[in-house]
């Protein structure tokens, strides 16, 4: 059965979101996967696979793990979704807290774009000012208007939205700074992911230390954000979708030692299960609060699956399994191992020029490089190699369940796709593609 062909007749895209779209995989990838298991998952063939995606980043315990879907399974037998609220939803909330120094109040629900898009409104209602500041290197915030609208897909956004919404450069504060001047007093926040791709570490320093313990903190790049915001009296929002759960058990904002005044969560907080959460100040999120009299009321965010049973209770469960095996400790060595290697490799077979490692050890990525412009043919041809050795790495984002044993066979199998792409370099690298060349998400046109 022609799975792509099916999957694209049924569902726009062929996928429920964009990054596991067909388009950003070499043709060889599976076209369907059945399961998964630790860091494996299957496609219907039976083909078993070592996976570094990780549920889109959202796996970071391992898939299926036993431990956290007992909990889930025990919590689901009481009733997944209540008619009011449920006791869970109080432990989840005072575990949240407990854990992430800026939170005092927090709002459930199912998905990213919900919560920052809740964080963008809350602080318009709270500052009563309109425009929303980004860093232009960020890819990705909400499927919502206010961030959509400034993509190149943009089709169906109405003008006014765009407006309201504008770039500065990550690492350059001086971008940042000359923003809210162009927009006078009307900014009222500056949203950012902590670290990606990009750290926002002083100098771009590549050492272990937390931030927060180094001499040099205060000129780290979120340090400065922090306080351009308080000085123009702007909401300071991170956005740790990606970071939280995994850069540190208490957020990417303890391990940079920043405080921001509102805060996003989701992916790995519950190891694949549904569910994100908006934290802030309680002065900031009481904005959306029905219990205080004669207050003109926000409508911040509804959700009828916002608290499930099944994500609240597999959120309690990774803190616990946390908690338990260290997990961050875990992802961080694993990660400098792979990273090491990767780097090794790719000095060996002299590719400098053509393999870049970017991003920090918890989770990296890699541009491939001809003539010093990116190369998605290249890219493509990469992927395909490790495809073959049954290798799946859209990026590098380790579990606990990556051990010493898939350490050592994707070393192997990067070894043997990087020869192969030197060899196709030194020649026609198309002639060694089998499919399509891999797309960015964000383009104008199929």
């Amino acid at each position: 059965m022609n799975y792509r062909k099916k999957l694209n007749k049924l569902i726009p895209g062929g996928s429920h979101t964009y990054s596991r779209g067909f388009d950003q995989f070499p043709s060889n990838a599976p076209q369907i996967l059945t399961h998964g298991k630790g860091p494996y998952v299957w496609d219907n063939k039976k083909i078993k696979y070592l996976d570094y995606g990780m549920g889109l980043r959202s796996v970071t315990v391992g898939y299926a793990n036993k431990t956290i879907n007992k909990e889930v399974i025990k919590n689901l037998n009481k009733g997944n979704n209540l008619t009011l609220p449920s006791i869970l939803e109080i432990k989840a909330a005072e575990e949240l807290v407990s854990l992430i120094g800026s939170a005092e109040m927090v709002k459930f629900a199912k998905n990213g774009s919900n919560v920052t898009t809740a964080a963008v409104k809350i602080a318009r209602a709270y500052t009563g000012k309109q425009v929303i500041l980004i860093p232009k290197e960020h890819p990705f915030f909400s499927f919502d208007d206010w961030f959509i609208g400034k993509t190149q897909m943009n089709k169906g956004v109405p003008e006014e939205y765009k407006i309201h919404t504008d770039f500065f450069n990550f690492n350059d504060p001086v971008s940042l700074e000359m923003l809210f001047e162009k927009h006078k007093n009307n900014v009222a926040a500056v949203m950012l992911e902590p670290s990606t791709t990009i750290t926002p570490c002083f100098n771009s320093c590549s050492s272990q230390i937390e931030c927060r313990k180094c001499n040099n903190n205060a000129k780290n790049f979120l340090k400065k954000v922090e306080n351009i915001c308080k000085i123009n009296k702007a909401i300071f929002i991170l956005d740790e979708m990606i970071t939280g759960f995994r850069w540190d058990l208490r957020g990417a904002q303890n391990y940079f030692g920043v405080v921001p005044d509102i805060s996003t969560f989701g992916k790995g907080m519950a190891n694949g299960f549904s569910i994100a959460a908006l934290v802030g100040k309680k002065k900031i999120l009481d904005v959306g609060s029905i219990n205080k009299p004669n207050m003109e009321r926000t409508f911040l965010l509804s959700s009828t699956h916002g608290a499930e049973m099944t994500g609240l209770a597999a959120f309690l469960a990774v803190v616990k399994f946390y908690k338990d095996h260290d997990v961050c400790d875990y992802l961080w060595d694993y990660g400098k191992k792979l990273k090491q290697n990767f780097n090794e490799l790719i000095h060996i077979n002299r590719l400098e020029d053509n393999f870049k490692i970017v991003g920090e050890d918890i989770l990296f990525n890699f541009n491939t490089l001809i003539d010093n412009k990116y190369s998605y043919e290249l890219r493509t041809l990469f992927l395909q190699e490790l495809l073959k050795n049954n290798i799946l790495m859209p990026w590098i984002s380790p579990s606990y369940s990556h051990k010493k044993k898939e350490l050592k066979e994707t070393c192997k199998a990067i070894n043997s796709a990087l020869k192969i792409c030197k060899i196709a370099l030194k020649s026609n690298l198309r002639k060694y593609l089998k499919g399509n060349i891999i797309k960015p998400v964000f383009r104008k046109y199929n």
